[in-house]
């Protein structure tokens, strides 16, 4: 079919066939993301789509802001019959207008093939983090605890507003809404860690097609972070997923004692800036390339 037969348009929610399609596309690029990952899109964001005359959808991107200065571009998948045609750079190129026409800053989480592609269109390389795996279950080695005066437990109901707040000072944006559509998702994995009545650090976590995965992991320090991961790895099992940011090598030590392999690196990259809007001491883990 000719890329001019095809419809292009924003969808406010998605049919069970167009669910159907957008898995497809997850499966052929082998990523991770469910049903209701595409949900959290449809609900706080949007999802650009490429249909044929069958009204199947072929290619999509999907914007998520944050507050009114940045927004994630992310989920740029495209159905292998019709790639090399320039359905993810026209749907690309429409959701940077709209996002510019909102005053907001596109930022997306390249690979290596994409980073190329993206610095033609204007985005600029900030920071970089790695995705690893753990393929089989192994417990850390030797018990790991927290620093002095600090409890690591499992999330409450009551923690939910500090965590929110917690996490928004480190990620630069409330993005409350976001978090809660990863409640529920991967309950072992829902811990905080307090200090002095307050939050000090806090993992997530959320199911997937090829693996669990832990995200966000945000800490005030290296000691909370390998504490928050411990407890999680000692009650989780199956193959697991962490996209840890490059600079905390410490973290990826214990990682690496924890049985988890690199996968593939990313960039964080920005539209017409390097400058990052999150703090950089307390970002350990993302929550994906698709949600930042």
């Amino acid at each position: 079919m000719a890329t001019s037969e095809l419809r292009f348009d924003i969808k406010p929610s998605l049919t069970a066939s167009e669910l159907d399609d957008v898995d497809t596309l997850v499966r052929e690029a082998r990523w991770n993301q469910l049903t209701a990952d595409w949900r959290i899109f449809t609900d706080l964001g949007r999802v650009y789509a490429a249909h044929t005359g069958a009204d199947r959808i072929v290619a999509t991107t999907a914007t998520l802001p944050y507050g009114s200065r940045f927004a994630w571009i992310s989920m740029v998948l495209v159905k292998s019959e019709f790639r090399r045609h320039g359905l993810a750079t026209q749907l690309m190129r429409r959701a940077m207008e709209e996002l510019a026409r909102e005053g907001r800053i596109p930022i997306l989480d390249a690979t290596p093939d994409g980073r190329a592609v993206y610095r033609r269109l204007g985005f600029q390389d900030s920071w970089g983090f790695q995705r690893f795996i753990r393929r089989e279950p192994r417990r850390p080695a030797a018990a790991t605890s927290p620093p002095a005066g600090t409890r690591v437990r499992a999330l409450a109901s009551d923690d939910w507003p500090a965590l929110c707040a917690y996490d928004a000072a480190a990620f630069g944006a409330e993005r409350g809404a976001m978090l809660k559509g990863l409640r529920g998702r991967l309950p072992a994995a829902e811990i905080v860690a307090e200090r002095d009545g307050r939050i000090a650090g806090f993992v997530l976590g959320r199911d997937g097609m090829l693996a669990g995965h832990l995200c966000p992991l945000i800490a005030d320090d290296d000691a909370i972070a390998c504490a928050l991961i411990a407890r999680a790895l000692n009650v989780l099992d199956g193959p697991l997923f962490i996209d840890l940011a490059d600079d905390k090598t410490a973290v990826r030590n214990f990682l690496e004692a924890c049985g988890f392999d690199p996968v593939r690196p990313f960039t964080r990259m920005l539209y017409g800036t390097s400058a990052r809007f999150d703090d950089s001491a307390r970002t350990f883990a993302v929550v994906g390339p698709e949600f930042g």
